[in-house]
């Protein structure tokens, strides 16, 4: 991995956002193990393109995102590609937490009461974050979950596996195209945990180094390659 530009820590129970340019690697680390953070994507240079999971999966023949799958907008292009996965499977498909979810799974806390030990949600922290640009409930979308597992069995039923990822597991994101990048460390809306879990994450920001012909995620998938074109030909312009 090329040059360090920037880390941080992303306590449990939290949320941020950050844009991050074309040509950014973000590597997110699970410190304590059991993490989940979810996520979206926009294009910060027009808002409403944003991450779309049925294209990205339909296109990619798969449920789950690891290694080697890209990540689309709803205009065709990547927002970013998996170039590294500890854990071999990224959920897709389970969304996130809600404010009626969590009281009900773990019990109500508001901040004016409990301050930093309030139960947070993933749909309200979502909101947070996108409200800074302007954004609101309608601009929402499916999320993917990095470090959790979701899969099905023969008759279709979702199982959540506990503590897919342990501390110290890894998963870096290279930026094909300016991002605005939101994301928040509450529980994975299928975690049967008894207690609310607190788990954290931390990132770094790196440079990428450039992508060649040769790349694994740009020929994973032969959609990849023009994935990559798309998106090749709008940085021309973005950027000139």
């Amino acid at each position: 991995m090329s040059e360090l530009l920037y880390t941080d820590d992303l306590p449990g129970n939290s949320h941020w956002s950050l844009q991050v340019a074309a040509g950014t690697e973000l590597k997110f680390t699970d410190t304590q193990g059991g993490a989940n953070l979810g996520m979206l994507f926009y294009n910060p240079h027009n808002l409403l393109e944003r991450y779309n999971a049925p294209d990205t999966l339909k296109c990619q023949h798969t449920f789950k995102l690891t290694k080697g799958n890209c990540l689309y907008s709803d205009m065709g292009r990547i927002f970013c590609s998996i170039t590294q996965d500890d854990t071999g499977w990224i959920d897709t498909v389970a969304g996130t937490t809600n404010k009626a979810l969590v009281a009900k799974r773990w019990g109500e806390r508001d901040y004016q009461n409990e301050r930093n030990d309030w139960k947070q949600n993933g749909y309200d922290s979502f909101l947070v974050e996108i409200a800074k640009f302007g954004l609101g409930a309608r601009d929402l979308a499916a999320n993917v979950n990095l470090f959790s597992k979701v899969f099905t069995d023969d008759e279709g039923n979702f199982t959540f596996v506990t503590d897919h990822s342990k501390a110290g597991d890894s998963i870096t994101l290279r930026f094909e195209m300016d991002t605005l990048v939101v994301m928040n460390t509450c529980p994975h809306p299928m975690n049967p945990a008894q207690e609310y879990p607190h788990r954290a994450i931390s990132y770094e920001v790196h440079k990428a180094s450039p992508v060649n012909n040769d790349d694994y995620c740009k020929n994973f998938r032969p959609e990849n390659t023009r994935g990559f074109e798309n998106t090749r030909r709008y940085n021309l312009a973005t950027h000139a």
